[in-house]
């Protein structure tokens, strides 16, 4: 058989696997194994050292027209089955816009951090600064410069994770106000600061307590301060959250960076102040703890005490977010059951 009828024949026969191909990456094979340098138009030229001087150019013609035959029907399937599976796609792919839609589930912040959020814009709304600090403390800042040192028996009131002897996960945040004292410059005014944050301690975890909690405490220094700006500050913060209708009382306790101390209670809002089951029939709830700066923390900030006086307090937003919303349990904020958050959408 001559040259020219084997390409001949190879043509045939390649033209009808490439109508029968059904994928772009067959017809790609095709190619390859056809057209390629080890293919078989190569190897039926390999013939052409044994045809004359004359019959060499007409067998080489014919071969590239082949050549131009073949790549011009691999391109045209290719375009053919490129075109066939767009239109498979967007037969397959149609939006029937007639449907109704899916309803998507919006999320929200959690409730504790709605609440911090809400008391943090009302001390910003009465000109404080909204200052966080480390998680991880010295025992300098935690302990020592809010008048607790080394062999004070008040210390045991706070059962510590301590990393080293000196460094330890903080147990409430009067470290960042220890911090902000001691760089706060007044000849530009009062300081006026609450510290929201983690804190962390040694507790056993059950219905009000846990070895995690927040807290929020607020500091005001300047001259003049006095127990009565303490109590009209605390009786603002108390009516934005729980009610205008609430009022609140301070009695004495002991707290080593305050003197005096008070524990701040707030009329009952189930009751209204008759006694009932929430307030143990005292008509009165604990809310937090408060006081007047005691002058060796302000010494130790390098503030003059017999200058400058300030008052201080700290509440737990876990607390007043189980009061407000009748939570029983504090693992509950905490345990990530999206039935229970989704309570509280908030704004």
């Amino acid at each position: 058989m001559s040259l020219q009828n084997q390409l001949e024949e190879l043509k045939t026969q390649t033209l009808a696997k490439i109508a029968a191909a059904e994928e772009t990456k067959v017809v790609e094979q095709i190619r390859v194994e056809t057209l390629g340098k080890k293919g078989p138009i190569t190897e039926v030229l390999r013939g052409m050292r044994d045809l004359s001087a004359e019959e060499r150019p007409k067998v080489g013609a014919f071969a590239n027209e082949i050549r131009d035959q073949l790549t011009a029907a691999i391109d045209q399937r290719k375009e053919e089955l490129t075109e066939a599976a767009l239109e498979k796609a967007l037969v397959e792919e149609t939006i029937d816009v007639t449907l109704p839609g899916k309803q998507l589930t919006k999320g929200t912040r959690h409730v504790l951090t709605q609440v911090m959020e809400e008391i943090e814009d009302i001390f910003v709304g009465m000109g404080y600064q909204v200052i966080e600090g480390y998680e991880v403390e010295s025992d300098h800042y935690n302990f020592e410069r809010m008048n607790l040192p080394k062999d004070h028996p008040a210390r045991d009131m706070q059962d510590t994770f301590y990393i080293s002897d000196e460094v330890l996960i903080r147990t409430h945040t009067s470290p960042v106000q220890a911090r902000t004292m001691e760089k706060h410059d007044f000849s530009k005014g009062a300081l006026r600061m609450i510290s929201p944050g983690k804190v962390f301690r040694r507790d056993t975890d059950d219905a009000t307590h846990s070895h995690q909690f927040h807290q929020i405490e607020g500091l005001v220094v300047d001259k003049g301060i006095t127990m009565a700006d303490l109590k009209g500050t605390l009786e603002v913060l108390i009516k934005a959250i729980f009610g205008e209708e609430r009022s609140i009382r301070l009695r004495p306790s002991y707290f080593p960076f305050t003197e005096p101390s008070v524990e701040v209670d707030v009329s009952c809002f189930k009751c209204g102040g008759k006694g009932c089951n929430v307030c143990k029939y005292t008509g009165w709830i604990e809310i937090l703890g408060a006081g007047m700066v005691h002058p060796d923390v302000l010494s130790m900030s390098g503030i003059d005490p017999k200058e400058y006086s300030g008052f201080a307090f700290g509440m737990g937003p876990d607390r007043i977010s189980m009061l407000r919303y009748g939570v029983n349990d504090i693992r509950n904020f905490y345990l990530n059951d999206i039935r229970f958050l989704e309570q509280f959408k908030g704004e």
